[in-house]
């Protein structure tokens, strides 16, 4: 029986062999590269970006997020032909990528990425940002939900964030739906927005109610800045998306149970469907943005006819009586800071009781995270 058995077990163990990961037998001295670990995070807040590039003339480090890289950016390669950059990073999540030669590519040995409207970028995250490091804190979950939606006559996709305890079945929740920026997806609130655990930081640490966070997909087309607003993305949202929902989710359905807010692209988008439907709303937020076209705007965001469009609604004053809160708040390097303030004189001169922060910084998710945090506990109190 034992001579039988020995053909299986020698075929067995070759084909583990041939299976198994080059690092394993590397480690266990059976030759091939070593493994990457990359990005590699110090103590100290170092960061060390790796890849092998063993051809490669130049490679440099990209990222729209981690400030004043400039010659930094430039890496080095090693005697093991692997390309290095080691720099202090601070606390919170970051998006780069790799330029070899000239060819924009994702770090091959980090797993985590962070999608935007046109392409997919590696994640970075530095622990110390305590409002969103990951706590041993009862935790929420975030699904990627497909939807149908019978304004654009397809299939879309949202993120939805559940708080912890939803999955016991009991009980309905607020609802707070958060749009993304021109540059995103539905996607990012949740990766390099850390929205999911910034929710159960503050939920845990009793600073704000338990809600259902709803992430649509902002842009309805191919153009990055989602074309004019007033349009399709608007009619998706109050037609399709609330109302799949509210079907799908235990969520609650009267006006003081429902805020919206959204940064950049999403803040315009968050104004645009606050005036077709203020009687459904009690919580407004616009991060970094404001009425684009009112002090001269950006390329295809104008939206010059925004006040008399909406007259009849900025005008009313039963309107006004169920808006719990109107919060906006931008940074005074941000581009659109001016648009912000313009907006919020505009909203005033209409006798709404609007909330303006101007904060440091720009138009960056250190501030969006930064909003998120002090926004949310406002909600259903």
């Amino acid at each position: 029986m034992k001579t039988r058995l020995l053909p299986f077990f020698t075929a067995l163990f070759a084909v583990a062999i041939c299976t198994a990961p080059t690092g394993i037998w590397a480690q266990a001295g059976r030759g091939g590269p070593p493994r990457l670990v990359s990005p590699e995070v110090a103590s100290n807040g170092d960061v060390t970006f790796r890849i092998r590039a063993s051809k490669a003339q130049s490679v440099r480090l990209e990222s729209s997020d981690i400030s004043n890289l400039g010659q930094r950016a430039q890496m080095t390669k090693n005697s093991n032909e692997v390309w290095e950059l080691t720099l202090p990073v601070k606390p919170g999540a970051w998006r780069y990528n790799f330029n070899v030669d000239g060819v924009t590519v994702d770090d091959p040995a980090n797993p985590a990425t962070s999608e935007s409207n046109e392409y997919i970028r590696s994640l970075l995250y530095v622990p110390g940002a305590d409002f969103m490091d990951t706590k041993d804190v009862p935790h929420g979950a975030v699904a990627q939900v497909a939807y149908y939606s019978s304004t654009l006559q397809r299939f879309r996709r949202l993120h939805v964030y559940t708080p912890p305890g939803y999955e016991s079945g009991k009980g309905r929740f607020p609802v707070f739906y958060l749009l993304h920026g021109a540059m995103d997806c539905d996607n990012a609130w949740s990766t390099v927005g850390r929205a999911g655990f910034i929710l159960d930081n503050l939920i845990a640490a009793g600073k704000a109610k338990p809600m259902v966070v709803v992430m649509p997909a902002g842009h309805t087309g191919p153009n990055r800045m989602g074309g004019s607003f007033g349009g399709d993305f608007e009619n998706d949202f109050l037609k399709d998306i609330m109302p799949f929902v509210e079907k799908r989710y235990r969520i609650k359905t009267e006006r003081g149970s429902r805020a919206l807010a959204g940064l950049s692209m999403g803040g315009a988008q968050t104004l645009n469907i606050a005036m077709m439907r203020l009687d459904q709303f009690a919580y407004l937020g616009v991060f970094s943005s404001g009425v684009f076209g009112i002090t001269g705007g950006r390329g295809g965001m104008n939206m010059p006819d925004f006040e008399p469009r909406n007259l009849a609604t900025l005008d009313n004053p039963a309107l006004k009586k169920g808006l719990k809160l109107f919060w906006f708040a931008t940074g005074k390097e941000d581009s659109l800071i001016t648009t912000t303030r313009a907006t919020v004189d505009m909203l005033k001169k209409h006798n709404f009781n609007v909330t303006f922060k101007e904060t440091d910084g720009a138009h960056t998710w250190i501030n969006w995270r930064e909003y998120l945090n002090e926004f949310a506990p406002q909600l259903f109190q």
